[in-house]
């Protein structure tokens, strides 16, 4: 087993089977101690959130294979915290899907004069980001990812038409337990030329609220397996 990668929230690892390994990690993405799914650097580590946030992803990830939905899921082993997934290829050096169904976090700080927090975005709405810590997982749209060469308008709008899918299921099924989900964050790459869903779906990856208040990840794993 060889270390490919060694990522904020995961270390990633070549198997000999040709599939690649995840690992797990207990850092969320947050500032100042404070968990936020929008910040693009490590901001507070938590005990057993990494065993945590994989088992909610296996869980969201047998949902959308029920659903017809490919993604690079194999296999988990809760245990070691680690998750074997089909190898697949990002897309430039790394790319970020944010899918809003509230206007709030770093939505506001750019677009605060036009929106008020907390506003519905209907439909959802869908940005991207390439993954950038020096300059701060700039935002790039679908005309600069195909002009750059990054992915086909196809590859594109694929990934978007699966973005608002899967977040639609997720959005339900949290919503079966009370929980009301403002954003969250996925990554894609493609295997065999198909676009398909990659990383994970875990907690340290959406903004949830619960009454009118915000949930912290290990709350909203709890709250999500229980």
């Amino acid at each position: 087993m060889e270390l490919i990668y060694k990522g904020k929230t995961k270390d990633v690892y070549q198997l000999e089977n040709g599939n690649v390994l995840l690992k797990f990690k207990d850092d969320c993405t947050g500032k100042d101690g404070v968990f936020d799914p929008g910040e693009n650097a490590v901001g507070l580590t938590i005990d057993g959130i990494g065993r945590a946030n994989l088992e909610t992803s296996v869980m969201f990830f047998e949902l959308l294979k029920k659903a017809g939905i490919k993604t690079h899921y194999v296999s988990a082993d809760l245990d070691n915290a680690t998750m074997e997934v089909l190898p697949a290829t990002v897309f430039g050096h790394g790319l970020e899907v944010i899918c809003r169904l509230v206007a709030t976090g770093s939505f506001i700080r750019r677009y605060g004069d036009y929106i008020e927090d907390g506003t519905r975005l209907e439909g959802g709405y869908v940005e991207t980001t390439f993954k950038n810590d020096e300059k701060g997982d700039p935002l790039v749209t679908k005309d600069a990812l195909v002009a750059l060469n990054v992915m086909s308008a196809e590859m594109y709008d694929s990934m978007k038409e699966q973005t608002l899918t899967i977040t639609r299921l997720v959005a339900d099924e949290l919503a079966k337990k009370g929980l009301d989900l403002y954003d969250i964050k996925f990554e894609f790459g493609y295997n065999n030329g198909e676009v398909i869903l990659i990383d994970e779906i875990a907690s340290g990856n959406m903004r949830v609220y619960k009454d009118g208040a915000i949930v912290d990840p290990v709350t909203l794993n709890k709250l999500i397996l229980g």
